[in-house]
């Protein structure tokens, strides 16, 4: 099983650390809930992110609509470079 650890440091700020991929997206997201709905403005740290494939880009996409949806505000921090090719590639580089 493929890993992760999504760390709070305090006031909406969080590192996600491990992988993005098709095998942890949705363990992540289901971590993520709880945590993120707590703050109307939300930062993601990427920079320890060592694998992501295109499950990482939708992991990204719904965080973003989960946290407009309630009027929020998510900032994604060091986005691997692999998730911003595919987000070229897929033409929603915009919305990361």
């Amino acid at each position: 099983m493929n890993s992760f650890d999504l760390r709070e440091s305090g006031g909406g700020k969080f590192a996600l650390i491990g992988e993005m991929t098709f095998d942890t997206a949705d363990r992540i997201l289901k971590s993520s809930e709880r945590s993120f709905s707590q703050y109307p403005s939300v930062h993601v740290d990427l920079s320890q992110v060592n694998k992501a494939d295109s499950a990482g880009l939708a992991l990204l996409l719904e965080w973003k609509a989960q946290v407009s949806q309630r009027a929020g505000e998510i900032t994604f921090i060091c986005v691997p470079e692999s998730l911003l090719a595919i987000a070229r590639t897929a033409e929603v580089s915009d919305l990361i």
